[in-house]
């Protein structure tokens, strides 16, 4: 669908019904498409007006993507209604796809076409106003506002259609928003200067009203220009997944399918140079793959049978057969998506208050200037030309562009820099919440170490080695991995189940077998008190240790001599033993260790720093981190970790270097340290422009300058954050460590 939705044809329900998801809680979600999405109190309005039915259970607008996310309460509701709603506050909406790519915008070369008509407007006006200035009297004085006003008004009526359209649309639905006032103030100039011309008056405001628009225009479009590059990274992303796969049918031969209609399970054929469309295992074939989207790495990655791959990826040289772990819908690709489109849609402290500002605003303005028309009208005796001169002065002046700019435009800048050094981020109040924090807590496993442990020296029954294997091929634990490289014969594995922080059982050769963490291995074995983790033990059976050499990940020492030069606590968190978590520590300088953590025990300890007053970063990647992810204050993953990491973390790395932590952290401190300059900038512009603009002592075109040029100065502050951006970390040698 290409246009807002009608009902009136049963295609047009199906299709709106048919784009309803279900998010596994008995709701579903519905993503939609509303062009006229253009300023904070549209996605205030919005939110406000969803969130009170009671068929949604949330709802979220997105600025940038200019789209909106409703859950609806029950799978089965009817989005309709909604739409309904949405058109009549003068929102149309479209359903679309979440990875769906959408046609470049029409509205940047509509701000540009009318950012140019208002510039020659100005230009020639200002060149007449001139010589108004210099003295000119009577009829040459007529003459000059005459052409004054040949060139405002269709210059007006063109270059203002953004701002009327906008105002129109919203005085129909019922509300305000911030183009209201705008549209009111630049028609009052223009009819009073045309009233001031049509009685031969010395005064008229052409200049004023066109000179308003041309920098409202140049924000609008600094501010557009900035979110079509967030929303470009996003489109970006979409564009690595194709549109279907070669999927084989039930006689082995293989069918082109759209990629909606991919499932887990099937069987891919994946041609060289294709990129890779879902979460896929190789069943068949050698390539090299190139992974730069996951891991950053610069050269290809040889794969083979059994190696994994995301969506998003390309291969490289060769022909596979594969087998989709994952829909399109649930991918890795998916998930990076999601978590970039998101990344303005959280409502942090500063964006709260901008939005309530943004809801004030046009009210109080009105109010404002309606008071000081009828206070001028008392103290003139009368003088209604003077009067409304000076209510137009406070309707221009008091508009809060800058206001309503101080937190996203610097939210977007922020979110592109992240995108260029591999970092995504889910939502604006976490980049809030990174500048905040006191301390860092690292997981071990697979975050400061790279999870890919190579096998040393095993201790114990050797003959178990077989039946170890046997449940490390059903884990996918970085250390069970490394077990299933053994070269010996895996017997059968039944009832395998693996439980988070522990470890792996099943029954193997007919015996309870368990492998992961001497403790719990011990509970159906005889383990030796100085056995090493992992262990393999069978009830009734003799166990078998093996020792492990951990390799440190790239980046590692760097992000910890960072942060703790940076005046951070460094806290490592880990479920290994002591030994281990020690050494790991004494290789990268961390003093706070804290081993053998279950998953209870590190939410347990993050809750215990947060009760002593302390923010805390939680940087981890496994499956058993992911409540302590969530519990912490913010959180980081690697983008090569479980999918329960990602979905729990607010930051998703998407480079194996932890370098990308500290750096992350220091530009949100400089986005913090921006968007209190940037309220601080607009909070003293109203302050010293209100009063002036009430005593009469401020003219509509000085209003209008300072009102543009407060929001211009807001934006090119939050392009500071741009500056000094550094190149990508170097990739690192990685250094083994001993287990």
């Amino acid at each position: 669908m290409t246009g807002p939705v009608g009902f009136s044809s049963p295609l047009a329900r199906a299709e709106v019904l048919a784009a309803r998801r279900p998010d596994g809680q008995g709701r579903s979600r519905l993503l939609l498409s509303v062009p006229g999405i253009r300023c904070g109190s549209c996605v205030a309005a919005i939110e406000r007006t969803l969130s009170s039915r009671a068929d949604v259970a949330s709802a979220r607008a997105n600025l940038t993507l200019k789209r909106v996310s409703v859950v609806l309460e029950s799978a089965d509701a009817d989005p309709s209604p909604v739409i309904d709603a949405l058109t009549a506050l003068g929102f149309p909406a479209t359903p679309v796809e979440p990875g769906a790519v959408e046609a470049d915008d029409p509205a940047g070369r509509e701000l540009v076409r009318a950012l140019a008509i208002a510039g020659f407007g100005a230009m020639n006006i200002m060149l007449l106003s001139v010589g108004v200035w210099s003295g000119a009297e009577g009829r040459l004085r007529l003459g000059f506002h005459i052409l004054s006003a040949l060139i405002a008004l269709p210059v007006v009526a063109v270059a203002g259609r953004p701002f009327f359209r906008s105002a129109i649309a919203a005085l129909r639905a019922g509300r305000m928003n911030m183009d209201v006032p705008i549209a009111l103030g630049v028609s009052l100039a223009v009819l009073l200067s045309l009233f001031e011309t049509a009685q031969g008056g010395a005064h008229v405001f052409f200049d004023a009203a066109v000179t308003l628009l041309f920098f409202l225009l140049a924000g609008r479009w600094l501010d557009h220009l900035m979110r079509e590059r967030a929303r470009s990274a996003v489109t970006g992303l979409a564009r690595l997944s194709p549109a279907g796969a070669m999927v084989r049918q039930a006689d082995g031969t293989f069918a082109y399918l759209p990629l909606a209609d991919v499932r887990a399970g099937d069987v891919l054929s994946i041609a060289e140079g294709e990129p890779v469309p879902v979460d896929i295992r190789i069943l068949d074939g050698h390539t090299d793959l190139d992974r730069a989207l996951v891991t950053g790495e610069a050269m290809p990655v040889p794969a083979g049978p059994g190696f994994e791959a995301e969506a998003g990826t390309r291969n490289l040289t060769g022909t596979v057969q594969a087998q989709a772990l994952r829909s399109a819908d649930a991918s890795f690709l998916a998930q990076m998506i999601g978590m970039q489109a998101a990344a303005e849609g959280g409502r942090g402290r500063y964006v709260r208050i901008a939005d309530r500002a943004a809801r004030l605003y046009a009210p109080v303005v009105h109010v404002a200037a309606l008071a000081t028309f009828a206070g001028w009208l008392v103290a003139t005796a009368g003088d209604w030309q003077t009067s409304a001169f000076v209510a137009i002065s406070v309707l221009i002046i008091t508009c809060p562009c800058a206001l309503g700019l101080a937190v996203p435009v610097a939210h977007v800048v922020a979110a592109g820099q992240l995108m260029r050094r591999g970092v995504l981020m889910k939502d604006g109040a976490a980049l809030e919440r990174l500048a905040e924090i006191d301390r860092a807590v690292f997981d071990k496993t697979g975050t400061l170490t790279t999870g890919l442990p190579r096998l040393g020296p095993a201790t114990g029954d050797a003959q178990l080695a077989g039946a170890a294997r046997a449940l490390a091929l059903r884990s996918r634990h970085p250390a069970s991995r490394a077990i299933a490289a053994l070269d010996c014969r895996a017997p059968e594995a039944t009832d395998v189940t693996e439980v988070p922080g522990s470890g792996v059982e099943g029954t193997v050769d007919g015996k309870r077998a368990r492998l992961g963490r001497a403790d719990w291995v011990g509970e159906i074995a005889s383990v030796p008190a100085d056995a090493q983790s992992p262990v393999f033990g069978m009830a009734d059976g003799g166990t078998l240790s093996f020792a492990l050499e951990e390799t440190l990940r790239p980046g590692a020492a760097e992000a910890v001599r960072r942060m703790t030069a940076g005046g951070l606590g460094v806290t490592l968190l880990s479920g290994d033993t002591a030994a281990r978590a020690d050494l790991i520590a004494g290789r990268l300088g961390i003093g706070d260790v804290r081993s053998g953590a279950t998953p209870a025990g590190k939410i347990a300890a993050l809750e215990e720093m947060r009760c002593a007053g302390g923010h805390t970063l939680m940087v981890g990647d496994g499956l058993n981190d992911a409540p302590a992810l969530a519990a912490a204050h913010v959180s980081m993953a690697p983008g090569s970790g479980t999918d329960a990491g990602r979905t729990a973390a607010d930051f998703v790395l998407l480079r194996d270097s932890l370098a990308a932590v500290p750096e992350t952290w220091t530009l949100a401190r400089d986005t913090a340290r921006i968007v209190r300059q940037n309220f601080a900038l607009a909070v003293i512009y109203n302050c010293a422009a209100i009063p002036l603009a009430v005593a009469g002592l401020v003219t509509p075109l000085v209003a209008a300058l300072a009102m543009s040029g407060s929001s211009i100065l807001v934006t090119l502050n939050a392009l500071r954050l741009n500056r000094g951006a550094p190149a990508p970390a170097r990739m690192q040698d990685a250094e083994a460590v001993p287990a």
